[in-house]
């Protein structure tokens, strides 16, 4: 295999993509591209479309997609099911994680992993795999032998998700507001979590309204979208900018405003 192709098949890109909900679209023609060891960040306010973004590429049913293309290993990934998509190497962490009574959280994992991964592994066998994963992430037996996210605090919810990113080992993840509702002590152990994890086998796609996670981990690339475009994409100073000026403030930068339907468009027309 030669390292052109390596590159290819390990790089999600997503090309004029646009997306309609219920008549309304909320994706505007979406240009991104995410490699496998790069960690990006997608900042936006309440409503700008990203977690509509973090559905559609892991293949959530009522989102019709109506012009451009998702790409991961260079294939076509828009007619694959969710779960056709999480064996090529893609991971969604949500960002209201679901409650599974009465499946404890490694019986849960054991069957995600084998399901991914196409393999069959002992009791004796995923356990030591979950458990070098646990011990880097800081996470203890008392977690993984509870129900899934049944009376969790929003902070295990969300340490739960990092712990299935670490144990089925993706090549992309999209991570949809993976800081929401936690406390600052949450926060920093989820992001420092994250931060283990990062490495040239994992690209990442931080989805988040504020700042602050990334007071933690620090991004390669941030990109700022705003009613359903990415407007601005750079480095991680771009978040401190977004920190000094808001979001109202880098729409009246870029001459953006806000068009009949309440959504941006350039400064005195289309």
């Amino acid at each position: 295999m030669t390292t052109e192709t390596a590159v290819a098949q390990a790089t999600l890109e997503i090309r004029g993509l646009r997306v309609t909900v219920e008549k309304k679209e909320i994706l505007r023609g979406i240009d991104l591209t995410v490699r496998q060891g790069e960690t990006h960040a997608l900042m936006g306010p309440n409503g700008s479309g990203k977690s509509t973004l973090a559905n559609v590429l892991l293949g959530r049913p009522g989102y019709l997609v109506t012009a451009g293309e998702i790409r991961f290993r260079d294939e076509d990934v828009l007619p694959l099911s969710p779960d056709k998509r999480a064996h090529r190497g893609l991971f969604l962490a949500f960002q209201y994680p679901t409650e599974v009574p009465g499946v404890s959280v490694v019986n849960f994992l054991r069957t995600a992993y084998q399901a991914v991964k196409g393999e069959q592994l002992s009791a004796l066998a995923f356990r030591k795999h979950m458990k070098q994963k646990m011990a880097l992430l800081g996470i203890d037996d008392t977690m993984v032998n509870r129900y899934v996210n049944q009376g969790f605090s929003g902070g295990e919810k969300k340490k739960n998700e990092v712990l299935q990113l670490a144990v089925l080992e993706p090549e992309i993840a999209i991570l949809d507001e993976t800081d929401s509702g936690l406390d600052i002590d949450s926060l920093k152990a989820v992001a420092e979590g994250l931060d283990q994890l990062r490495g040239p086998g994992l690209g990442m796609l931080i989805i988040t309204h504020y700042q602050r996670i990334l007071d933690y981990i620090t991004p390669d690339f941030v990109h700022v979208m705003l009613e359903g475009r990415i407007v601005k994409s750079g480095g991680p100073e771009i978040a401190h900018e977004l920190e000094q000026k808001g979001y109202e403030g880098l729409r009246q930068e870029l001459g953006l405003e806000a068009d009949g339907a309440g959504r941006a468009g350039p400064a005195g027309g289309e």
